[in-house]
């Protein structure tokens, strides 16, 4: 009897972490750095995550200092937020105030990554619909 229990438990406990593995999620990252090692591993942690959770959502909400993350002739990270921002699960937003203060148009963007007009707004409406956030940098 002992050994059943066992084996129901262990069965019980693999089927939970399988279900809690699946369960979809929806994270916000805030990159304002503009240090390029932080560009990086913004993208690897995005990268990593859309692809083990493809049922969940990823957003990169970037202003301040990090405006060159997106920008096509400047950023490290070009080609990887070009083939991350195809993902239906991805999304790549910067802040139009800070377009503003450093005079980058629309077309100076990465393409597919889109503009919001308020990147501190923008995490905090994500937050009021049950987003959880992440603050990228060192």
């Amino acid at each position: 009897m002992k050994t059943v229990m066992q084996v129901v438990c262990v069965f019980l406990l693999s089927t939970m972490v399988m279900l809690a593995q699946q369960v979809p999620v929806k994270i916000v990252f805030d990159v304002t750095s503009p240090d390029t090692k932080v560009h990086q591993s913004t993208v690897r942690h995005v990268k990593a995550m859309s692809q083990a959770y493809p049922n969940s959502k990823f957003e990169v909400v970037m202003y301040s200092g990090a405006m060159e993350m997106v920008l096509k002739d400047k950023s490290v990270v070009a080609s990887e937020l070009e083939t991350l921002v195809k993902k239906d699960n991805v999304d790549f937003v910067i802040c139009q105030g800070t377009m503003k203060r450093y005079k980058a148009k629309a077309s100076d963007l990465i393409p597919g990554v889109r503009s919001v007009p308020d990147g501190i707004l923008e995490i905090v409406e994500k937050q009021q619909q049950g987003w959880s956030y992440i603050k990228e940098g060192q």
